[in-house]
């Protein structure tokens, strides 16, 4: 056996890759790395440097646009099968933890691999519920945004911003420091999420309540009004849990890739999670709920879904929210999601919107052409429709989003920080542009 970057222990190597190359004839043999702890097999790039013509050339290098099949890094945290329909956190089945678990308790085993004991879970708790206050000047800061500004927007800023007011923050490598920078973020998102939600609504800020839990703290600092605690419906408080803990972490997906890209220069860690923050703002990644329920509002009546399924066979439209970029079968969060919806509905009722949703869910499922193509709901599908039925508006669902995220960023962030393989990220191009050109004003 032996030990990856990431401490994990994996099989002793299993052989080397033969390359021949036609231009020169010449073979070449570079070793197959360890095989990861679910059988992962992979060669260093580096190894195709070797592969030359002429001993002056810069050497060989691979080409991957969108990293669709190049691993970064060698990770302990997330496991993903997208062709079994598979996640895991630490080895823990993404079904269990989700049963089981509190979204902090998933937070600490993300960061540390282990469940907590009820000692250190309490002692985690109680430093988090201690640091959801944020400085005064933090909210003066959010108070300069226009009133229609968007929530991700504010919510990038201010992480960055925060930054500012922990200068100590860049001593990343003491692992003390690390531990309270982590713990902050960890408590103060919610607060700075919660804060630009009334914001945006023309509503005085509602200050942390440290008696409550993490979700229902939450939910008071979104939703309080006059009353002196507030108390939120039970199916919301275990919904929102549930879907913090399903979107705590999603293995090297691009915000977590810009966490990782932008923590590899030691920046502070408040830099490294703002930048994770503005990737997930993207539609086509955190936002990607928001463009489920306005394609269900642009389809306006159940009546007008097959209108809509025949224009996504014809290459006219896109169906948002089914298929997935990793998970060629049923996204294992999804089937999670669409229960805890149904739960969710029993309370609020089925609108219009939902039985559009479900129409499409049902013909999507049953159609050949969706089917052999492994499209099927993914977790953003149901989400928004969670979210909005709970009374969040659409332009706040990545923020959400964000909150559960920083957990798993977090714990990227620091994996990355402890691999002694990881250097700053600089990848590499293939220059198609001129060649040397004399330089000849036209002016």
């Amino acid at each position: 056996m032996s030990t990856t970057a990431a401490g994990v222990k994996t099989e002793k190597e299993t052989g080397t890759l033969e390359v021949r190359d036609t231009r020169t004839g010449a073979t070449y043999e570079m070793p197959i790395l360890p095989r990861g702890t679910e059988g992962d097999v992979a060669v260093r790039g580096m190894d195709l440097r070797q592969i030359k013509v002429e001993s002056g050339e810069f050497g060989t290098m691979s080409y991957d646009p969108a990293f669709m099949n190049t691993a970064s890094c060698m990770s302990a945290i997330t496991y993903i099968d997208g062709e079994a329909g598979i996640l895991r956190y630490r080895g823990y089945p993404i079904e269990q933890i989700a049963e089981g678990s509190t979204f902090l308790e998933t937070a600490w085993l993300l960061r540390n691999g282990e469940l907590p004991t009820r000692q250190e879970y309490d002692k985690w708790e109680n430093d988090i519920r201690y640091h959801t206050y944020v400085h005064e000047n933090i909210r003066k800061f959010l108070e300069g945004f226009r009133y229609d500004a968007h929530p991700m927007s504010m919510l990038c800023s201010t992480v960055a911003a925060m930054s500012s007011f922990y200068p100590d923050a860049k001593d990343i490598h003491d692992p003390e420091n690390r531990n309270i920078q982590i713990i902050r973020l960890l408590a103060k998102i919610p607060t700075l999420a919660a804060f630009a939600f009334r914001h945006i609504r023309g509503m005085p800020f509602i200050y942390p309540d440290n008696d409550l839990g993490y979700v229902e703290n939450f939910l008071s600092m979104l939703n309080r009004m006059t009353e002196p605690r507030y108390e939120p419906r039970p199916s919301f408080v275990k919904a929102l849990e549930v879907l913090f803990i399903l979107h705590a972490d999603h293995e090297q997906n691009a915000s977590t890739t810009a966490v990782r890209a932008v923590g590899s220069t030691q920046v502070d860690p408040f830099s490294a999670i703002a930048a994770g923050v503005a990737a997930l703002f993207g539609p086509l990644h955190g936002g990607a709920n928001e463009q489920v329920l306005r394609m269900i509002q642009e389809i306006g009546h159940v009546k007008n879904v097959p209108a809509l399924i025949d224009e996504v066979k014809d290459g006219k439209k896109r169906l948002m929210g089914f298929g997935h970029r990793v998970y060629k079968s049923y996204d294992p969060r999804a089937r999670i999601v669409k229960q805890l919806a149904d739960e969710v509905f029993k309370e609020t009722g089925v609108d219009s919107d939902l039985e559009i949703a479900l129409e499409l869910e049902r013909i999507a499922l049953s159609d050949d052409y969706f089917v052999s193509r492994k499209l099927y709901p993914n977790v953003d599908f149901y989400t928004g429709l969670i979210y909005r039925s709970m009374g969040f508006p659409t332009e706040f669902f990545t923020v959400l989003f964000a909150v559960a995220r920083t957990a798993g960023w977090l714990s990227q962030w620091e994996e990355m920080l402890m691999d002694k393989e990881q250097k700053i990220a600089r990848p590499r191009q293939i220059y198609i542009g001129h060649g040397e050109r004399k330089y000849a004003s036209l002016l």
